[in-house]
């Protein structure tokens, strides 16, 4: 997850000096296949888990990453129950946009602050 190095500065309730608060931040950006860009490669690297592209026919898997909370795909109640699974999701994706400057996906991260504990991540 990237660092956004920001904090707010705000002082203390009875203190002259100023302390720091956490930072939450958000990032949107577009998978773009123009920009070598893979959905299945970015929903490997966002999940943890090891995908196999059927575009490039290379297996794609970011073994450090380590901080991974929490990953679900949520479908809508038409979807078909196979884009469950995230492989099969994200290659019938690719497989549907043909062209070289087709946006593929949206990747949506949203960070928590890191002084805020695990329980209280619901």
């Amino acid at each position: 997850m990237k660092q956004v190095p920001c904090s707010f500065l705000a002082p203390s309730p009875g203190r002259k000096e100023e302390s720091r608060l956490p930072c939450p931040h958000h990032d949107v950006k577009i998978i773009q296949r123009s920009k070598g860009q893979s959905a299945v490669a970015s929903a490997a690297y966002q999940s943890g888990e090891r995908l196999f592209s059927e575009y490039d026919q290379k297996q794609k898997y970011y073994s450090h990453k380590s901080e991974i909370v929490h990953t679900e795909i949520m479908l809508p109640p038409h979807a078909p129950p196979e884009y469950a699974n995230r492989n099969t999701l994200w290659n019938a994706a690719e497989s549907v946009e043909k062209q070289w400057n087709f946006q593929l996906a949206r990747r949506l991260v949203l960070a928590i602050p890191r002084e805020l504990p695990p329980e209280q991540y619901t």
